[in-house]
């Protein structure tokens, strides 16, 4: 058994029992899953004392290196967030269809907005966050049914995830997650010790059985994606929304995060599963996809605790998020040039959505794909299928980073694929999908 490794490491402290069990997760000689011994027992092991393991113990949950499960002991986590190898560059000539970007060409020149915000500064004693930005994106957020008093800016939708999980959950809280999810969701969870409840999702977001199973399991928390689930697309209609809140309402302890991180050029209306009435509960909306990822700035709203705390705690560490930029958002918001360009945008990444989609149909790959910037398309080997699209001139994204339970698949983006080339992709997807016998490259 490889822990044995850990039995003859030379440490004297909590922080060097911690860095060599880091060590050995991060060559492969402690793998994911793997039970560590009892505190007691490797205290007994390494001649230390039982507080200093546990105090290694607890740092390395923090960090999301290992994962406490109770009485079911600790093991090494899933995913820990060691330093990873790049992405290896494609070939030349290969489209990059991997990274879930907007397309560059649909996001609104910033030029001119910046021009008049040149002399635009913050000093210190003023609000974080601008007034103006909290009435614009407060109104925004209260015509879609969320209902937003007050906002704070963040930067960027993950930054206000990870803010509201600190604000409230503990190492060991267990989080519901989508499987598939965002990686980055994941990684995070993990990163502050958390563990990852998965929660299946289909077209019309997380299967309601699914999530009521993980309700009933004791969860604290549940972080939902309403539209422009990534990676699969997947949007909360009507019905699945209320559905979803009906469970939710029996378990009002549990706190709710959603991550609207596409906004506007989602392609999907808004839904919402929150209500003034829950006690714990918070919206982020990015402005990433829609006006630049650049930017980093996300509107984050939920009760006044939440924000409460999410507003104190940035006050001790980065202070606000640029005026500058909140600045800029509100100028960008304001200009009815943006608005037709972000209409523009929802109606281009759907229509190439959509032409993916119906190429995938006439070889008989049924996907429903109903917002977002990606196609979620299952494979029975995601390697292969990497090799076969990037023969064909794609490179796609393989789909083990987003799944935690789910089956194999890869994801494409489609905001940048231009509408003549979704044949193509279909036709290298399904040779994908082939038997391994028959796969052959397409030409």
């Amino acid at each position: 058994m490889s822990v044995r490794a850990l039995y003859q490491v030379k440490v004297r402290t909590a922080a060097e029992l911690s860095a060599a069990v880091e060590r050995l997760v991060a060559n492969g000689r402690l793998t994911a899953g793997e039970r560590l011994p009892t505190v007691r027992e490797l205290a007994s092991e390494l001649g230390l004392s039982p507080t200093t393991v546990a105090a290694s113990y607890r740092s390395l949950a923090q960090r999301g290196v290992v994962r406490a499960d109770g009485r079911r002991g600790t093991s090494v986590a899933a995913g820990p967030p060691l330093p990873v190898a790049a992405d290896r560059p494609l070939p030349a000539g290969v489209l990059d269809l991997r990274y879930g970007n907007p397309d560059g060409a649909l996001l609104p020149p910033l030029r001119p907005h910046l021009r008049r915000l040149a002399d635009a500064t913050k000093t210190y004693g003023e609000p974080a966050t601008l007034p103006a930005l909290d009435a614009a994106a407060c109104a925004q957020l209260q015509a879609d049914g969320v209902p937003a008093e007050r906002v704070v800016a963040v930067s960027g939708a993950l930054d206000g995830v990870e803010r509201v999980l600190l604000a409230w959950l503990r190492p060991g809280d267990r989080v519901a997650v989508e499987d598939p999810g965002f990686p980055r969701v994941f990684d995070v969870v993990a990163a502050l010790g958390l563990t990852a409840v998965p929660v299946a999702v289909d077209a019309r977001g997380p299967v309601p059985d699914a999530l009521e199973a993980a309700l009933a399991s004791g969860v604290d928390a549940c972080i939902v994606t309403p539209r422009a689930q990534n990676p699969t697309g997947a949007a909360l209609d009507p019905a699945r929304a209320r559905r979803l809140r009906t469970l939710l309402h029996e378990h009002p302890d549990v706190l709710v995060v959603e991550d609207d991180h596409a906004g506007p050029v989602a392609g999907a209306p808004a839904q919402t599963l929150v209500s003034a009435r829950r006690a714990r509960w918070a919206v982020v909306r990015s402005v990433a996809k829609s006006l630049g990822p650049d930017l980093r700035v996300a509107l984050l709203t939920g009760d006044t605790a939440t924000l409460d705390r999410v507003e104190g705690r940035l006050r001790l560490g980065a202070g606000w998020v640029s005026h500058l930029l909140q600045r800029l958002v509100v100028d960008l918001w304001s200009d009815p040039a943006v608005a037709k360009q972000l209409t523009r945008a929802t109606a281009t990444y759907r229509a190439r959505r959509n032409a993916l989609v119906d190429a995938l149909a006439n070889h008989g790959i049924d996907v429903e794909t109903p917002s977002g910037l990606n196609v979620w398309v299952p494979v029975p080997d995601e390697a292969a299928a990497l090799r076969v699209l990037e023969d064909a001139g794609y490179g796609v994204a393989p789909g083990a980073r987003f799944r935690l339970a789910s089956p194999p698949a890869v994801r494409v983006t489609v905001a940048a694929l231009p509408e003549r080339d979704a044949p193509a992709v279909a036709k290298a997807l399904a040779a994908a999908r082939a038997p391994a016998r028959n796969r052959t490259a397409p030409s």
